[in-house]
This record gives structure tokens, sequence and C-alpha cells, in this order.
């Protein structure tokens, strides 16, 4: 009897807990999936979907100008889009920052040479698309358009596991 009521309090608290859990919650991408769509423009007025990525091993990374993290995975970015652009790497950079506005953002871009495409984030892609709680945060998506990786912060592990990853999913 007292076993049979816990277990239905238990019952009652888990889905009150799930119910009060914004949808977005259950939305979050997961290894494996397919990644969530998404339309951008560029800061050079190019427009990009998930689709022109297709056939790519895709790096999305979303960070802010502001972001020290963001900053520190700059240089690793360039450098592999230089190593692996031609070998069939892409990278978008989407910006996510409060109070970033696109001058901030084309500023942050020519200070650092980035040689990819980047642009704004809106906040169905941050919130409902992809999730973002913490910048940086970086998605490794595979030639079919399946998240295979994602990876929240930066340093020297991530960078490790970031190229190996491309390493692999490049010769595949």
């Amino acid at each position: 009897m007292i076993c049979q009521r816990l277990q239905s309090a238990v019952v009652v608290i888990i889905s009150a807990l799930l119910l009060a859990m914004p949808v977005s919650a259950f939305a979050l991408p997961r290894k494996g999936q397919p990644a969530p769509p998404l339309q951008v423009v560029t800061t050079t007025g190019q427009r990009l979907s998930l689709a022109s990525y297709r056939g790519s091993v895709l790096v999305i990374e979303f960070f802010a100008t502001y972001c020290g993290g963001c900053k520190e995975s700059f240089p690793h970015l360039i450098s592999l889009n230089k190593q692996y652009g031609k070998k069939g790497l892409q990278i978008l950079g989407l910006d996510v920052g409060k109070g970033d506005d696109i001058e901030d953002v084309r500023e942050f871009i020519a200070q650092r040479k980035i040689n990819f495409p980047v642009a704004m984030a809106d906040e169905n892609i941050v919130d409902d698309g992809y999730g973002i709680r913490l910048i940086p945060s970086i998605f490794i998506i595979n030639k079919k358009g399946i998240l295979v990786e994602k990876f929240s912060g930066f340093n020297d592990e991530t960078r490790k596991s970031i190229e190996t990853a491309l390493i692999k999913l490049i010769a595949e």
C-alpha cells in the first residue's frame, strides 16, 4: 500500500516536471540524429541553410564577440579551414551575442581574418534548434547532415577532439 502510494507520487512528480519543461528541452540536438535546420544570411549577404552544406563536413560554432573562449577557438577554426577546406570541410560561425550588432560582428571578422562565413543567429536557431546555453558551442555535422559531435567551451582537449573527428569524417 505504501509502496503503491510512493510510486504514484513519483509518477505525479515526474509528470509535473516534464510538463513544466520548455518544449525546446526535448528538441535539443542529439548525436546520431539529423542536425536541426537553420537558415541564415551571412554578414556578406549570402543566404545559407543546412542543405547548403550537404556533402561536406560542417563545423558550426556559436559565439559572441565578447566571449574569451570564442576568441581562443577562432584561430583553430581558421587553421582547420585552411588545412581541410579543400578536402570537404566547411565552417560556419553563428553570433549569438546579446548586444552584438552586425557591425560588431563584421569588425570581429576583419580583426581576426576569419576565412569562413559568419552570420547572426536568431532565437529559433539558438534556443529551439540547437539549445545553446554556453558559448562557444561547437557542433560537427557529417556529410549526410547527421550531428556527430558537440562541444561546449574550448580548451586543448576540445581542440584535439575536434581535429580527430574531422580527420575521420573527411575521410569517409
